[in-house]
């Protein structure tokens, strides 16, 4: 289960779209997000379907921001997107991995779980955030003794001048 949008209850997400936030859909097969120190994340299957794709470059076109939620949500979304920040429809599997040669173009924060140190998703997230906000969220977590992983807390990683 992708575990980043876990909080997402009937609830909250009828909150958020009477609020005017936008949902939009991505098909995800998950793989291993718990990876030994060092290793790649593995290649994974998604869709983004066209729907989606329009609604990324609408939200974008009007001033908006792109938040993923999650890691595999992040690739997936990445993955067809072009150099100059538009997206494309596009399905298959993706083994991008984002990272200080390939930063964010397209996604301008994410909601996500907490991974281990060293993990290769923590490029990911500086690759959208930034590593000073990131190293400050997992300062701040640890501080505060927050839950790891699957089963445990989620943060949204706003970068100073999303808004």
């Amino acid at each position: 289960m992708p575990s980043a949008a876990r909080p997402f209850t009937r609830r909250l997400v009828t909150e958020m779209v009477s609020a005017g936030i936008n949902l939009a859909p991505v098909v995800l097969h998950c793989g291993v997000s718990s990876l030994e120190t060092g290793e790649l994340p593995q290649a994974e299957r998604f869709q983004v379907p066209p729907a989606t794709a329009w609604l990324v470059n609408e939200t974008h076109k009007a001033g908006g921001r792109v938040i993923a939620a999650g890691t595999t949500v992040t690739r997936a979304i990445e993955t067809v997107t072009n150099t100059d920040g538009s997206v494309n429809p596009g399905h298959g599997w993706t083994d991008l991995v984002l990272g200080p040669d390939r930063p964010a173009r397209t996604v301008d924060a994410l909601i996500t779980g907490w991974h281990p140190p060293r993990a290769s998703h923590l490029l990911l997230l500086e690759a959208v955030a930034g590593a000073k906000l990131v190293q400050g969220a997992y300062d701040a977590a640890i501080r505060e003794e927050y839950l790891w992983h699957e089963f445990g807390d989620s943060c949204l990683l706003l970068p100073p001048g999303v808004y």
